[in-house]
């Protein structure tokens, strides 16, 4: 089980030794539609429902843990845990009792650092999940495999949050950017194509064709530093036949 360093474990029996084992895969974001404290959450799973989520964060900047991240938590329908072992790390915040209200700045705080965390000792990738089994961040709504009835959660000013500051909070963080690095899902030809194949490099100005076409492709500088190279190479060899004759010469 993993455990993370800055928040206050309040570990839910026997659900914390008794549910299933997951690795890892997605950061899914909730509301719980109550302004409670991290301890009241734990009191509402431990006494009053079946279901629970790994994290709750609170209007004071309290982060509760209930179970480990490497143990399947209840709160994401589908995305609990799947038939190949992955799933879901779920994190409930504070909210009013219509869930109309945005986080606080406490609580975008708690998501970046759990988020940043959940990245550097999981793997889960920087990026927004692109389907209901996809790693990467989301938050509740997103999809419906991951609620049995249906869900606005976690409301739509949270939701235009996650976009805007949470998740580009958490890649700054991990990355010194603010957009998640899309080349990480590209093949290798596509790589390939965006690093040899864009018309973006000034051209030599001693090219014949300088004054027609000032960029260049890094493919079309490389090959032609190899022909200039090849011919160079060929004047060099007959060079050298040269001066080995004249060589012979001098010494018979």
């Amino acid at each position: 089980m993993a455990w993370y360093p800055d928040a206050v474990k309040m570990e839910l029996q026997p659900e914390s030794d008794a549910q299933a084992a997951i690795r890892p895969t997605q950061f899914i974001v909730h509301s719980i539609i109550a302004p409670w404290t991290a301890r009241r959450t734990y009191e509402y799973w431990r006494d009053s429902t079946s279901l629970e989520s790994h994290f709750g964060i609170d209007y004071e900047g309290v982060v509760g843990q209930y179970i480990g991240t490497e143990t399947r938590a209840d709160a994401n329908a589908g995305a609990n845990r799947r038939p190949d072992g992955t799933g879901a790390v779920s994190a409930e915040t504070a909210s009013n009792t219509s869930g109309s209200d945005p986080w606080n700045d406490k609580q975008i705080f708690d998501l970046i650092a759990i988020g940043v965390w959940l990245h550097q000792k999981h793997g889960i990738p920087l990026r927004i999940c692109r389907s209901h089994s996809d790693p990467g961040y989301g938050y509740h709504s997103m999809f419906s495999q991951w609620s049995t009835s249906g869900t606005a959660c976690p409301g739509k000013a949270r939701i235009k949050q996650f976009h805007e500051v949470v998740f580009p909070g958490i890649v700054a963080r991990v990355t010194g950017r603010t957009t998640p690095d899309e080349g990480l899902d590209m093949d290798a030809k596509q790589v390939s194509g965006a690093v040899w194949d864009r018309d973006e490099i000034p051209a030599p100005p001693s090219a014949s064709t300088y004054e027609t076409n000032r960029t260049w492709k890094a493919q079309s500088y490389l090959l032609e530093t190899y022909e200039r190279i090849a011919e160079l190479n060929t004047k060099v060899d007959a060079l050298t036949k040269v001066v080995e004759s004249l060589t012979k010469k001098e010494s018979s």
